[in-house]
């Protein structure tokens, strides 16, 4: 099953220039995906990140990774409710930096469920250019109400 912009954004509130997933071009129900973002020069944290040699931080590639999961949540658990919905980190562990995402990157963003227990989901996650292993994470999370639904 693949999910496009706007399936995307209406399973999680994340809107420019915060919504670093593109597309998902594969989801298994309640416990895996594969996200893809297109990584160019003209992102904003370019400006910065570094001018003259620029960097995806890494940051911004666990955020990826975390609103790919939160899809997955959101797609399974919360699909009929999810603009009610938002998505909060609890932890982030093991978070390693392998190689640098440069401009013109397409980025895989590999999620897989480890648990999950009522509103709390734990992940691990690996981001990958081709075969390529550029970044990984364990983090969890927890589903709470949003501001429109109180």
């Amino acid at each position: 099953m693949k999910l496009d912009i706007k399936q995307i954004q209406s399973l999680i509130p994340h809107r420019y220039p915060m919504l670093l997933v593109d597309q998902v071009v594969d989801i298994i129900e309640g416990e895996e995906a594969v996200g893809i973002k297109n990584v160019t020069m003209n992102e904003w944290f370019f400006q910065g990140h570094f001018p003259d040699a620029p960097v995806m931080p890494g940051v911004l590639i666990v955020e990826a990774m975390a609103q790919t999961a939160g899809i997955v949540v959101m797609h399974s658990a919360y699909k009929d409710s999810a603009s009610n919905k938002l998505v909060y980190f609890m932890s982030i562990e093991q978070a390693r930096f392998r190689k640098p995402v440069l401009p013109g990157h397409t980025l895989r963003l590999h999620v897989k469920k480890v648990q999950s227990r009522g509103p709390i989901w734990k992940f691990s996650a690996v981001a990958k250019v081709e075969d390529a292993l550029m970044a990984e994470a364990t983090f969890s999370a927890m589903i709470a109400e949003g501001e429109s639904s109180k």
